[in-house]
C-alpha cells in the first residue's frame, strides 16, 4: 500500500488523522527540521530482525529513545537481534529506508512482522507516522493503530522499550 491506498483505507474504516506533507525525511533530526506541529510526538519506527531471520519486528518508540538491542533481546525473549536489511524492509513491508513506519505491516501479507509499541508513547493522544512515504506524517491514535494493525492480522504488543 502506498501512501494514497492509507489514506484511502482511513478513510474507509473512518480512521480520523491529520496529515502534513513534507520534503523527503529520513530521519527523526531532518523532520525536527521542519517544525511541524506536534513534533514532540514524532515516533521513531526500527526494523530489526533475529540472528536467523525467523523472527522480524517493527519497533514504534518515542523519537528521543535509543534502544539498546541486548536488552530488547531479552524483553522479546528472541535470539541475537539486528537491523534488517534493506532487502527486507522491501520484501516484507515494501518500504524504503527512511519510510519505516508501522503502518508498513499492511504491505505484509505473510503476517511474519511483529509490531512493538513503546508504551512511553501510550499518554499522548496521537503519534505521527509516515503513511508509507517519507513526505508526510499522519497523527493517528494508538488505539486506532492498534486497532488497525490487529484487524491486518500481524501480532502487535505494547511494551516498555
Amino acid at each position: 500500500m502506498n501512501k494514497t491506498e492509507i489514506l484511502e483505507l482511513l478513510e474507509q474504516l473512518s480512521i480520523s488523522y491529520d496529515i502534513v506533507e513534507h520534503p523527503a525525511a529520513y530521519t527523526i533530526e531532518e523532520m525536527d527540521r521542519f517544525a511541524m506541529p506536534n513534533a514532540n510526538q514524532v515516533a521513531k519506527n526500527l526494523f530489526v530482525r533475529d540472528d536467523k531471520k525467523r523472527s522480524y519486528y517493527l519497533l514504534t518508540i518515542q523519537k528521543d529513545k535509543t534502544v539498546n538491542l541486548k536488552e530488547l533481546r531479552a524483553l522479546l525473549n528472541s535470539r541475537p537481534l539486528s537491523f534488517a536489511s534493506e532487502d527486507d524492509l522491501l520484501n516484507y513491508l515494501g518500504l524504503h529506508k527512511g519510510a519505516v513506519t508501522p503502518l508498513g505491516v499492511l504491505n505484509d501479507t505473510e503476517r511474519k512482522i511483529e509490531v512493538i509499541i513503546d508504551e512511553d508513547l501510550l499518554p499522548l493522544n496521537n503519534i505521527g507516522i509516515h503513511p508509507n512515504e517519507n513526505t508526510a506524517t499522519i497523527w493517528i491514535s494508538i488505539e486506532d493503530l492498534l486497532r488497525l494493525i490487529q484487524r491486518h492480522g500481524n501480532t502487535v504488543r505494547v511494551a516498555k522499550i
